[in-house]
């Protein structure tokens, strides 16, 4: 994952996770013999057990496929780009919105984003995905922020003249 990521907290993806077959997000919790143990992303924020043989992947190993010199981008790096076009929260509905207006969207945010690998059905993901962690997860956003505030006192600190007392001997 890229540096800028790291710095602002979007190292908890690797708490969070997708799992194949069922809708949502998910925090990884704890491991266990029988699979894993998760909390869903939403309001029940109910405990599941996930048993060894489900697919699960974990937000932070997950990357969008590009033309450009790199051959994908982490999603951490999509969210952080995505945070600063849209704020909090994706206002193109997922379900009602047109296949061009999707595409539109991850072009504004991603423009060397691949179209030949990256499907319609990946857009919606990653603004659902987006909107849910925005939601119950602010502080992947946040940490970034409180970073940036405590970096501005120092800044100012370090710009105002040290007075020096002179010692004589």
């Amino acid at each position: 994952m890229s540096e800028k990521a790291e710095s602002t907290g979007m190292d908890l993806l690797k708490e969070i996770a997708n799992v194949s077959g069922k809708s949502g997000l998910f925090r990884i919790l704890k491991p266990s013999r029988a699979g894993v143990i998760v909390e869903s992303l939403d309001e029940k924020r109910e405990k599941t057990l996930i048993g060894p043989t489900a697919r699960v992947s974990v937000l932070k190993d997950v990357s969008i496929f590009t033309d450009g010199e790199e051959e994908s981008v982490a999603l951490a790096d999509v969210f952080l780009k995505i945070r600063e076009v849209h704020g909090e929260e994706i206002a193109l509905p997922v379900k009602t919105s047109s296949d061009k207006e999707l595409v539109e969207f991850l072009n504004e945010v991603l423009p060397e984003f691949d179209r030949s690998k990256v499907y319609v059905s990946d857009i919606k993901k990653i603004i659902s995905w987006y909107n849910l962690l925005s939601k119950y997860t602010p502080e992947l956003f946040a940490v970034q922020q409180t970073e940036e505030a405590a970096a501005e006192p120092a800044a100012e600190a370090a710009a105002e003249p040290v007075k020096e007392e002179e010692n004589e001997a």
